[in-house]
């Protein structure tokens, strides 16, 4: 099975091009091969390791579906914000990013699949701070990545704690603005902070504080396009199977587990 992992978004005369030959007859629906978007840096779901691979849970659980479904993909690594107007403007078919699935992203046109993984957003401070609580952050700044979970529920609390909210493009742009002074907390998806913070020895800490961690939600692949449902469809048949076979859980281990 062929499995491109490039950063390179695929032009749009590109794509034009595949669109034409699709409906010349010269492409069929199994020669397909579907572009599929993700962000660079989301560890433990998708990052380069040391060997500079593009590994991860999203980068396993798409090889993984694909195998079982049959069907081969172009999985372009060009970063969050990068990845959703891809494929919003047609040049990918599908995103999967550690996507939290929401209301209102349906509500914008996104179709989502069965939910692949529950995560929670949570606060983080530097490791040396003081605050303790979320009463603490009044008068200060939480940073946030642009377009996330992350940014809706620092939203949801702001006005009620008196702290403001800046954007930025990556974790580990938030990291090291929190860890620098310039913030006093950012918000991330948990399992992602924790990782960088037990695997990097990132200088943060989790608050544990009191409504300083969201309801869990789950993670999906999503596309933007009702013509791509069946690339939805196989991944919600292969999703299901991989779950039964144990493939499902040994990825979560390989990357989430910790030694005992």
């Amino acid at each position: 099975m062929k499995k491109n992992f490039t950063a390179k978004l695929v032009s749009a005369a590109a794509v034009g091009a595949l669109a034409l030959c699709t409906m010349a007859g010269a492409v069929s629906a199994s020669d397909k091969v579907w572009v599929i978007a993700t962000d660079t840096a989301f560890r433990p779901f998708e990052y380069t390791n040391a060997d500079g691979e593009f590994v991860g849970i999203d980068v396993d659980i798409l090889a993984a579906i694909a195998e079982d479904q049959g069907f081969e993909y172009d999985l372009q690594s060009i970063g969050w914000d990068a990845g959703v107007a891809a494929v919003q403007v047609g040049q990918a078919d599908g995103l999967i990013a550690g996507a939290t699935i929401n209301d209102e992203r349906k509500e914008k046109g996104w179709i989502f699949s069965d939910g692949y993984y529950d995560a929670t957003q949570s606060f983080f401070v530097a490791a040396d701070s003081d605050i303790a609580s979320l009463e603490d952050l009044e008068g200060k700044n939480v940073v946030v990545k642009i377009g996330t979970a992350s940014k809706t529920f620092a939203e949801s609390l702001m006005d009620e704690y008196g702290f403001t909210v800046t954007t930025m493009e990556t974790s580990t742009d938030m990291y090291q603005d929190v860890i620098n002074g310039n913030s006093a907390a950012c918000i991330d998806d948990t399992p992602i902070t924790l990782a960088y913070i037990t695997q990097d020895g990132v200088q943060l800490k989790k608050l544990e504080a009191e409504g300083a961690e969201s309801e869990s939600a789950p993670y999906g692949f999503a596309i933007m396009d009702e013509a791509n449902q069946e690339l939805l469809d196989m991944f919600n048949a292969g999703l299901k199977n991989i779950k039964e076979n144990g493939t499902y859980d040994e990825i979560l281990d390989k990357y989430l587990k910790t030694e005992e």
